[in-house]
């Protein structure tokens, strides 16, 4: 838990259904993009997306042309499409494409792929539906961070430039793994500080991150900093999906993130854990975390925006089943349309919404959606 916040959930107990429902809301009213998903009928594994999920994409949130790639991975044979290639395209930046050839192929990766600040300020990485990223259990995927010298310091506030701007889309990130403590750790699959980070038509199945810890978390992501405030989007994309799928995390066992934004549309977070126990700060005796089964928030001021997405069967051990959203000086909010968040598992501290952990004076919104 947060600060005060203990003291609070003691003296709640209760738990209930709410059904909200309003005729038209803003964002039914509003005209989106058409985004093509590859990964809507994959031939393994879960679908990217809620498959029912109908909330309007707004310019800006879809996927990125990759019609004239930078670089394409791979000479048309799966062999050709290794670890060493992943990295060098990375670390070259612009568009990547992959020619692995005409089946879905899994490249394990032996390090992760670095993005470099001094590169491509634009950096798209398209899976075509076909490609799995692969931590193999022993390494994060893929690492951006505007701040950390080893990737080169391209302005002199590094926590709030413009680029790099990454999108990651049509492509699956499996298996990777961090056990990093401290600000280093957690986001398995994917570690973001600065810039801009998009994540359009994707898959996150069975990433791991450190198991225990205050403030460390997201088995799938991990996110700081980005650009302006302004929030990641997160669009058409499924964290776990099912029983054997799942990721998990100290805290926010598919995304985490302190201080940052997040946009999520007509995506799926099912199965996923926050493992760590004693909450934040941690308890006595206890080494802390389990907060935030599928989402944790944590900072000032940020949004949490959920449009039609579904949110289930996440587990806790210490607060906020689906959702923990704290907000240290009282001026985040969140908002939530044409959703649904039930049948999540565990965890204390609901004030206003079953399983989603908040300061009681949090605004937040919520139509067109069952919360239970």
């Amino acid at each position: 838990m947060k600060k005060t916040a203990l003291n609070y959930f003691k003296t709640v107990g209760y738990c209930f259904v709410i059904v909200l429902c309003i005729a038209c809301s803003k964002d039914n009213n509003e005209e989106g993009i058409e985004v093509h998903n590859p990964l809507e009928n994959p031939q393994d594994g879960p679908p990217a997306g809620n498959p029912n999920g109908n909330s309007p994409i707004p310019v800006g949130a879809g996927t990125e042309n990759v019609n004239n790639p930078d670089v394409v991975v791979g000479n048309g044979t799966p062999e050709s499409c290794t670890c060493d290639a992943v990295v060098a395209a990375v670390a070259q930046g612009g568009k990547i494409t992959f020619n692995c050839g005409p089946n879905p192929v899994t490249i394990v990766m032996d390090r992760p792929a670095r993005v470099f600040n001094n590169a491509n300020p634009d950096v798209v990485i398209d899976g075509g539906g076909l490609v799995t990223l692969s931590g193999g259990g022993t390494t994060r995927i893929l690492y951006m961070n505007t701040c950390d010298p080893d990737l080169v310091w391209t302005t002199d506030h590094c926590q709030n430039q413009d680029h790099p701007r990454v999108t990651v889309q049509n492509i699956t990130f499996a298996d990777g793994h961090n056990m990093d403590t401290g600000s280093s750790g957690g986001g398995a699959a994917i570690w973001a500080r600065g810039g801009r980070l998009k994540v359009v038509n994707c898959r996150f199945f069975n990433n791991r991150c450190v198991g225990t810890g205050p403030d460390v978390g997201g088995g799938a992501i991990r996110a700081f900093s980005q650009y302006n405030s302004l929030p990641i989007y997160v669009v058409n994309t499924t964290f776990g999906g099912g029983n054997i799928y799942g990721n998990s995390g100290s805290n926010g066992g598919a995304i985490s993130s302190i201080g940052t934004s997040w946009t999520i549309i007509n995506s799926l977070f099912s199965h996923n854990k926050a493992i760590g126990n004693g909450g934040n700060p941690a308890q006595s005796g206890t080494p802390g975390g389990g907060s935030g089964g599928a989402i944790y928030n944590d900072g000032n001021e940020m949004t949490l925006t959920i449009l039609g997405s579904i949110i289930e069967q996440n587990e806790v051990n210490a607060y906020g089943s689906s959702i923990f959203f704290v907000s240290n000086n009282h001026t985040g909010n969140i908002r939530i349309d044409n959703s649904i968040i039930r049948n999540n598992i565990g965890g204390s501290w609901y004030p206003v919404y079953p399983s989603i952990s908040m300061h009681d004076d949090t605004p937040i919104v919520v139509t067109n959606s069952t919360i239970q």
